[in-house]
């Protein structure tokens, strides 16, 4: 069977998989796709490549599309995001002298511990704290400032931020350039792995609902090629669902670990799926569940309140009007696309497109559309909440 090829941009992180397991099983094909998965080396490079044409659709940081919206970081081409790839997925880390220093003051490095990390980190940690994240328009970087400023560090203006490729960033942690960082895995992994600092915090322990990556394409591009982008949603999807089988996880860790694509051990990759991860500086093991979230729970939909709350942030930071800004932001996240490619399917999609962030303490089950869909908890740790509606 001829099939259509579309080339995908994508930086090797294991939230990439959905992109290189739509091709590699077969999801891609069966939809009569060919998917060509070009490598970047940076976040920056990724977005430019597809501003400029040279990719047609990418793995991109969720925050990145509403920047652009906003005028933010430079780029005149606006995104759509057809799809959310994956849900956390973060982790924060520790050079090992402040790692160290927490640990004489009585941490038990709880992964999910985030105001007795975050308080135990503020007054320990040096003045300035430079803080190593992979992109400015990041949500690594929106969960930290959250983080950091709601326990009384004023973020980001009272930190020094680096902008660190993930693939380097154990470098930069070894080498002293940074004391702290957030990056989704290997990475964070292969820092513990390489006895450069420690893994303190899950990023889900801020907000337990963070879109992380999205697939992302030019603005209009889904709308001028309707089936063309079905077609790449449907195969995705059908990814993200074959991943969250527990017996998918090791044959996935292998894939990514080719040398093509990530180029690690399979069993730095494998944590990210399992949920287990060893802490490095001989603090042994600790578990989060589930660490990464690809398809259960509608983790694929693209929500335009978490647009919102991602343009809401970047308003309140650089000066923007909020209430502009936010109905900007929504714009960038197409759930009528998302919802569009899938009506055939028997995904079960929210009743709505729009919701409360920040207001599900537990697992709660919705009416939604081709049945009950299971929503998980979305909280942040402060108690916080964003209603897009009452602004």
């Amino acid at each position: 069977m001829r099939t259509t090829p579309i080339s995908l941009g994508y930086v090797p992180l294991v939230d990439a998989a959905p992109l290189i397991v739509a091709e590699e099983m077969g999801f891609a094909a069966a939809e009569g796709l060919s998917l060509d998965l070009v490598q970047a080396p940076s976040w920056s490079r990724l977005r430019d490549a597809l501003s400029v044409g040279q990719v047609d659709a990418a793995h991109m940081l969720a925050p990145v599309p509403v920047a652009t919206a906003l005028g933010l970081g430079g780029g005149a081409t606006g995104f759509d995001v057809v799809s959310v790839l994956s849900v956390n997925g973060t982790m924060v880390g520790l050079s090992a002298p402040l790692a160290e220093k927490m640990r004489a003051a009585g941490h038990d490095f709880d992964l999910m511990a985030a105001e007795r990390a975050g308080r135990l980190l503020i007054s320990g940690a040096p003045k300035p704290l430079r803080f190593g994240v992979p992109f400015p328009f990041s949500m690594h970087a929106e969960l930290v400032f959250h983080w950091l400023s709601a326990l009384g560090l004023p973020s980001p203006q009272s930190l020094v931020v680096r902008t660190v490729p993930p693939p380097l960033m154990a470098d930069a942690i070894q080498t002293g350039e940074i004391d702290a960082f957030c990056v989704g895995e290997p990475w964070a992994s292969q820092v513990a792995a390489k006895d450069g600092g420690v893994l303190l915090l899950a990023g889900k322990a801020i907000w337990s609902w963070a879109p992380e990556k999205v697939l992302a394409t030019r603005a209009c591009w889904a709308d001028g090629e309707p089936e063309l982008s079905a077609r790449l949603i449907r195969a995705v999807w059908r990814a993200s669902r074959w991943l969250e089988a527990a017996d998918a996880r090791s044959l996935a860790a292998e894939l990514l670990a080719r040398r093509e694509y990530l180029d690690v051990g399979a069993e730095l990759i494998e944590r990210a799926f399992t949920g287990q991860f060893d802490l490095g500086g001989g603090l042994g093991m600790r578990e989060v569940q589930p660490f990464l979230s690809f398809h259960e729970g509608a983790a694929h939909f693209p929500w335009r309140s978490q647009a919102a709350w991602i343009g809401s942030q970047l308003a309140a930071r650089t000066g923007l009007d909020r209430a502009s800004a936010m109905r900007s932001a929504e714009r960038t996240f197409r759930s009528d696309i998302h919802r569009a490619a899938l009506a055939q399917t028997s995904a079960i999609l929210p009743p709505a497109s729009s919701r409360v962030e920040g207001a599900f303490a537990g697992d709660s089950q919705v009416t939604g559309v081709h049945g009950v869909l299971r929503s998980p908890g979305n909280t942040f740790f402060d108690g916080a909440r964003f209603d897009p509606a009452s602004f």
